[in-house]
């Protein structure tokens, strides 16, 4: 079974009896019944817009529902390090362009197909094939780096790059890199992105056998699962019942009443007013925090003094202590704080001031005022269009709502539209918008080469300079993690500068967990993990 996450509790005041409440439960023995159901309630929104697919989906929740299907060659430990999956050791020669794997000899697919070479082969071929319109996945699995795949034996197995590749182990851990049925691939690879029962089947620990778009995912027990990280089993429970859930105040209300046994994404102002019994888990996603991306190749953000302005104009820490009661930390970085290569020293630079970014705003020529107080310049408002991909959380539309009033201040408009996917895509595509947000998780800094490398597929700032691609490609193909730390720290220390990407906050995984739920764990990513879950 995998190593136990440590988890903080919420330390609200009206969370300590509940602790106290949780902590007797856990000491009661674990039910080692063979059957029971675990209903967990997740947000989900957009999965059924063609998301069922991790290998294909930028979105975390793809991945966390589909680990229970699908499996990697290697479980990273919460200690950062590697240990054996579906592979049973690995060795990366001396130049880290060559990953060979040996495989277990004992997997197979829920449909009845052998996990071997060719199958890992088949999976990570469909990955960069262009036909897949794989973006993060394919970027993980090293994207142009990607030379091939080659079948040493039935159960050896060589991944060859272009050039040295450092994350590969990393990315090799995720779901997004885990295994289809070759069968699938080959028969039904369109239908991936949908999901739904016999398309979408790996080797995991369930089966998916039910799927009824925006309203449930049930996932069945696999009987013969014998080969988990750490040696873990097939679950001591029959069923996972997935119930979507978008609204949290529905997800808070059906962990409360016992309707669900867990909740994922719960905000912090919902999860400290949970009743007795529930204990709540929060884990920091490592990553790129919650960011605002600036688009310097279209309108007012061309000007590197109304970018610095922008940042400068709104009051962050005021913002977030309020809304998210203390639970997320105020980012002060591109790197989160849990993220190896995190720079500290950026702590506290530049904070909020208005009076500094009114003088910047003065330097760039946007002097004028309109009758809205508005600043102007050559008849043009100093204004910015922001668009967010919906559905948008009460509190992220708070903190937004913050932001325009902050920047109001200094004369600065920023007109925010809420998008549906398909609009969202129509602007972002061509890149017609002034600024866009989200956070992006991932244990591996090398995620910053798709947000900030020229031909990097989230780049959303259209960033372009040469010095910065020669610094991302450089940290990518170093194996010296020092080197890598100090590059990650000078792109850090760049951005605070050219301020490409706006950091706001550190957002946690909270997870909201009945009584009836004993043994759960967590990944890396806060994404809770049932091998060892009994219910009670």
């Amino acid at each position: 079974m995998p190593a136990r996450r440590a988890r903080r509790l919420l330390p609200a005041a009206s969370l300590v009896a509940v602790a106290a409440l949780a902590l007797s439960a856990c000491a009661t023995p674990a039910s080692e019944s063979g059957g029971g159901e675990v209903v967990w309630s997740i947000e989900g929104a957009n999965l059924s817009a063609g998301h069922m697919d991790p290998q294909v989906s930028q979105l975390d929740v793809s991945g966390m529902v589909q680990r229970a299907v699908l499996d990697s060659l290697v479980f990273q430990e919460d200690d950062g390090s590697f240990s054996p999956w579906l592979a049973t050791e690995w060795e990366i020669s001396d130049d880290s362009t060559e990953y060979t794997f040996t495989l277990r000899d004992d997997v197979t697919f829920t449909d009845g197909e052998k996990f071997d070479a060719a199958a890992v082969k088949a999976n990570f071929d469909r990955v960069v094939d262009p036909a897949t319109e794989s973006a993060q996945a394919a970027s993980m699995l090293g994207a142009d780096f990607y030379e091939g795949t080659e079948v040493v034996d039935e159960f050896t197995v060589t991944v060859t790059f272009t050039q040295p590749y450092a994350p590969f182990l990393q990315a090799a851990s995720t779901p997004q890199l885990g295994f289809y049925s070759p069968k699938v691939l080959e028969e039904s690879g369109d239908e991936l992105k949908a999901g739904g029962p016999g398309v979408t089947v790996g080797t995991g620990p369930f089966e998916l056998t039910e799927y009824t778009p925006d309203q449930e995912i049930v996932y069945t027990r696999n009987d013969d699962y014998a080969w988990g990280p750490n040696g873990a089993e097939a679950p001591k429970f029959e069923t996972l019942r997935v119930e979507i859930q978008p609204e949290a105040s529905v997800r808070a209300g059906v962990v409360e009443s016992g309707e669900a046994d867990l909740a994922s994404n719960m905000p912090p102002n919902l999860a400290g007013d949970l009743g007795d019994g529930i204990t709540v888990d929060s884990v920091e996603y490592p990553g790129l925090p919650y960011s605002l991306y600036l688009n310097e190749k279209h309108g007012v953000f061309a000007d590197e003094k109304v970018r610095q302005a922008f940042a400068r104009g709104i009051d962050v820490d005021a913002a977030v202590e309020e809304i998210f009661f203390g639970q997320f930390p105020r980012a002060w970085s591109i790197l989160g704080s849990t993220t190896p290569g995190y720079d500290a020293g950026l702590e506290g630079s530049r904070p909020f001031d208005q009076d500094a970014a009114n003088a910047l705003l003065d330097e760039a020529g946007w002097t004028e005022r309109d009758a809205d107080g508005i600043r102007m310049k050559d008849g043009q408002r100093l204004s910015a269009r922001w668009i967010a991909w919906t559905p948008v959380p009460d509190d992220r539309a708070a903190l937004a709502n913050a932001i325009q009033s902050d920047l109001k201040g200094i004369g600065f408009e920023v007109v925010r539209e809420v998008l549906e996917p398909g609009a969202y895509n129509e602007q972002y595509g061509p890149k017609t918008f002034d600024l866009t947000d989200w956070g992006f998780s991932g244990v591996d800094a090398d995620f910053l080469r798709n947000h900030l490398h020229t031909e990097g597929f989230q780049n959303a700032s259209q960033v372009t300079d040469p010095e910065i691609d020669a610094l991302l490609e450089t940290a990518v193909a170093s194996s010296d993690q020092q080197e890598r730390n100090d590059i990650y720290t000078e792109l850090q220390e760049w951005n605070a500068d050219y301020t490409a990407i706006v950091p706001l906050y550190s957002p946690s995984a909270i997870t909201a967990v009945g009584e009836r739920v004993q043994g759960l764990d967590y990944d890396l990513y806060g994404r809770p993990l049932f091998y060892d879950v009994s219910v009670g």
